[in-house]
Order: structure tokens, then C-alpha cells, then sequence
């Protein structure tokens, strides 16, 4: 099978979709006997379940997953049993608290109206082709570094400064994705020879060291010398780096410089590219289906007063929040595009997956969620289309689907912590655009995922915007 996915690997999403709808959902790819690459791929929704609730403790992210993103070191991504649920009480400790809440609210509305607002209004202006999955990747990554550090890069600005750590991540994605799909000799090859995409790995591994022991070093520096009290840091809304460093004893974790560094890393990897992927692609199928847009636009006029309509519009996560159809908008374009389009699990014993599959400890298990979102039997035959409305029920609310049939924040206990804040942030950025702005995406750029880990666009989401009131 070798042959054929080193053919398919720049549409790789799309060909195991084909692949696992002639299948049933779920098919073993084996690679060549000397490259340990045998592998389950399933979109199976009970083969999901099976694994990430009903079995979950035979099935851990496992060493390969670790040694696949050492990058990440030991933080809650990479980490197992004990580890693992000791990093998320914390963590979810920490961001349920509502102060933590409050400190999101006004993070995401300050980087709406100090930083999205006036790159949108420079770019409608001046009649320029704006890159929006870089206005949006610029966005998340601000406001995750304020919420997990308290340090704004100010990336997102109309002089469109260069970020050396999303570079990094750019290219530790990218090496990441090809670490799935070649053999692990020839990685550890190019490992050793510097070269190719380890080279650039490698590199990218340097510079989120250096600038995290920045942010480590100067957070230490701001507690100790206490220009603001801890308890006054706390009650102003804390970010999670100081919380982990001031509340070390009472979580019972270490909370030395490794241990913050692999915590700063996970979290800019999930906030930044997860919900900046997920509104790239929001705004490219709105910007493709104007009765959704107008019906997003009418469901926002709804809560405003008269007098206020058909003027510019910031709206507050508060006021968004129980948007039904903005809600199944987002929904649908995370259906249709997650931004993690695969995962894989490993057995620690054999077992017998519900589809009657075998699996067993020398084989990796691949959730395909790009696919997912495709199959007939699971979403029916309009499962290729945009439709909003899947997700409203019979009442008018919000329509609930099982986590392990729409997997884009994860399934049983590692069900994604973040789920929350991404759609607050979310929320907040679509409605500001969409209320605010037309967008007209270039029809010279085809938009297509790239071939990384996170589902980004190939070329980006090209546009030019206009303002929808003067």
C-alpha cells in the first residue's frame, strides 16, 4: 500500500475519504514489513467509542505518539495514567475558574477592537488582498500567549511583524505530519544527517526553548518582585503560567522551568492553530453560502437595540454565547473541517474493536475525523453540504451530537479542556466579521488543506474586504 500513499500524500484526507467509504468506515493499511507502519484507520463512530470511553485505559496515547511529538516534551499532549490526570485537574481547575473566564472575555474583546478591527478597516480601505488564515492565526496566537503567559506579541497589526515561534510551529507541524507517513528509520536518518524536515524540526525545537525560558524567566521576575502582590495577580484574572507558578504546592505538580516550558508549548499549539484553522474555514464557507451569512447577521440584529442596527458592532462573549445558529455555523464548518484531522491510539493489550477488527500492541489505531465528517452512514447523504441547520433541533435550540460522532474536541476523559474558550474566541472574531464586513475570497487561489497535522489551508484564505456600514 506503500506506493499508493506516497501518490496520495499531498491530498492524503481526501484519499483515505474514498478509501473508508468503500470500507465501511474502517480498513488496516500495512507499510513495508521492514517499516513497523501497519496501522487501523477507522472513522467508525463505535469503534471510537470503544476506544476513548468504554476501554479507554487500553488504549493511551502510547511511547510512539510521545516520540512522534517530542517536541512537546511531558505536557498533557504527550502524557499517560498518573501524569496526565494530575496535569489536567490542574488545568482544569484553573480555566473553569471565574476569573480565569473574565480575564478571556476581556482578552478576546481588547485583541477584537485593538487588533482584528484595524488590520479588516486598513485592508477594506486600501482595496488590498488580504491573507485572513494569517489575520486569524496572528489573533489566536495573541491572545493565547496573554492568557497563558500575560505577554501580547502584538503580531496582529497592519505592519504584519514576523512571529518567530509561529514559524516554529508551522514547521514542527509539517515535520510532525511526515513522521506519519514515512518509515521510522529513514526519520531517524534524517535525524541524524540534519536534513529535510528533521533539519527544520530541530531548528523550530531551539526557538520555542529560547523564547519560553523568556516568558518563564520574566513571570518569575514580575512575582518576585511582587509589583503586584500574588493575591492582587490572582483577583485581576490570572494567566495560566502564573497560576501554575503561584499555586505549585497546592496542585502537587512540579511546576519546575521543563515542566512550564512543555505546559507554555501545548497550550500555544492548541489555542493558536485550532481555533485559528476552525475560523478560516468558517469564513470561507459563509463567505460561500450568503443565506447562512444573513441568517448569522439577522440572529445578531436580534439582540441588539433598534437604533444600534446598521451601525458597527462589537458584541461581548456574553451577548453571543446562546446564539443558536452562529453556534451550528461553527459546528458545521468544524464537521466538515476539523482542525486536528487525525489522532492515533495504542493498544497496551490485544482486543476486538466493535467494526470486528483485531487489533494489537504493535499497531497503531488512526481516527480519521476529516473523513468523518463525510461519510453518508454517519452524517446522511447530504453530508458534503454546509447546512447550519443540522444542528438546531426540533425546539430551536442547540441539537446535541455524541462526542465520539463528532470528535473535533476530543471524546471521553481527554475530551478537549479548551472547548469553551475556543468557541468564546470564536464567536467573538465571527460575529465581529460577519456583522461588520463582507468578504470576497479570491477565485485564483483554490482552497484546499495543506498536508500538515493541523488542517490549515494550502495557500491561504485569500480575500478582499469590504465594510458593511460607512
Amino acid at each position: 500500500m506503500m506506493p499508493a500513499l506516497l501518490l496520495n500524500v499531498h491530498r492524503i484526507h481526501d484519499w483515505c475519504t474514498e478509501i473508508l467509504e468503500t470500507r465501511h468506515c474502517s480498513f488496516l493499511f500495512k507499510g513495508p514489513w521492514f517499516s513497523n507502519m501497519n496501522m487501523m484507520v477507522t472513522c467508525d463512530p463505535a469503534d471510537i467509542h470503544h476506544i476513548m470511553s468504554s476501554n479507554f485505559a487500553n488504549f493511551p496515547k502510547g511511547p510512539e505518539f510521545k516520540q512522534m511529538f517530542d517536541i512537546l516534551g511531558d505536557g498533557i499532549f504527550n502524557s499517560d495514567m498518573d501524569l496526565w490526570k494530575n496535569q489536567r485537574t490542574a488545568a482544569q481547575g484553573f480555566m473553569r475558574n471565574h476569573r480565569f473566564h473574565k480575564f478571556l472575555s476581556r482578552t478576546s474583546r481588547f485583541k477584537v477592537e485593538g487588533g482584528l478591527i484595524p488590520v479588516m478597516d486598513h485592508f477594506a480601505k486600501r482595496g488590498l488582498v488580504a491573507n485572513l488564515e494569517d489575520v486569524f492565526q496572528r489573533f489566536t496566537f495573541d491572545a493565547t500567549c496573554i492568557l497563558v503567559t500575560g505577554h501580547d506579541p502584538r503580531s496582529l497589526s497592519i505592519e504584519f511583524p514576523e512571529v518567530l515561534f509561529s514559524k516554529a510551529l508551522d514547521d514542527a507541524e509539517e515535520a510532525i505530519f511526515y513522521r506519519h507517513a514515512r518509515p521510522r528509520w529513514f526519520v531517524k536518518l534524517q535525524r541524524w544527517l540534519n536534513m529535510g524536515q528533521e533539519r527544520k524540526y530541530r531548528k523550530a525545537w531551539q526557538v520555542f526553548d529560547d523564547i519560553t525560558v523568556e516568558y518563564i524567566c520574566r513571570k518569575r521576575k514580575e512575582l518576585n518582585q511582587g509589583s503586584n502582590s500574588i493575591s492582587e495577580v490572582v483577583e485581576e484574572g490570572v494567566d495560566l503560567l502564573t497560576s501554575y507558578i503561584t499555586t505549585e504546592k497546592s496542585i502537587g505538580l512540579e511546576c519546575d522551568d521543563k515542566f512550564l516550558r512543555d505546559t507554555i508549548l501545548s497550550m500555544m499549539l492548541a489555542g493558536r492553530d485550532t481555533t485559528s484553522s476552525a475560523l478560516t474555514w468558517f469564513i470561507w464557507l459563509v463567505s460561500r453560502h450568503p443565506i447562512a451569512e444573513n441568517k448569522i447577521i439577522e440572529e445578531l440584529r436580534s439582540i441588539i437595540p433598534a437604533e444600534e442596527s446598521n451601525k458597527r458592532r462589537v458584541f461581548d462573549s456574553e451577548e453571543v454565547k446562546n446564539l443558536v445558529y452562529l453556534h451550528g455555523a461553527l459546528c458545521e464548518a468544524l464537521r466538515l473541517y476539523p482542525p486536528v484531522p487525525f489522532q492515533h491510539k495504542e493498544p497496551l493489550k490485544p482486543d476486538v474493536l466493535p467494526s470486528g477488527h483485531p487489533v494489537n500492541p504493535n499497531m497503531r489505531i488512526l481516527f480519521n475525523l476529516y473523513s468523518m465528517g463525510r461519510m453518508k452512514s454517519i452524517w446522511g447523504d447530504d453530508c458534503f453540504e454546509f447546512k447550519p441547520e443540522r444542528w438546531i433541533n426540533g425546539r430551536g435550540g442547540i441539537k446535541h451530537e455524541p462526542s465520539y460522532k463528532f470528535l473535533s474536541f476530543n471524546a471521553g476523559p481527554r475530551t478537549c479542556l479548551g472547548k469553551e474558550t475556543a468557541f468564546i474566541q470564536m464567536k467573538t472574531v465571527a460575529s465581529a466579521i460577519v456583522y461588520n464586513y463582507r468578504v470576497h475570497v479570491s477565485d485564483e487561489t483554490p482552497i484546499v488543506p495543506a498536508v500538515s497535522i493541523i488542517l490549515h489551508t494550502k495557500d491561504g484564505l485569500m480575500a478582499r474586504i469590504s465594510t458593511r456600514w460607512d
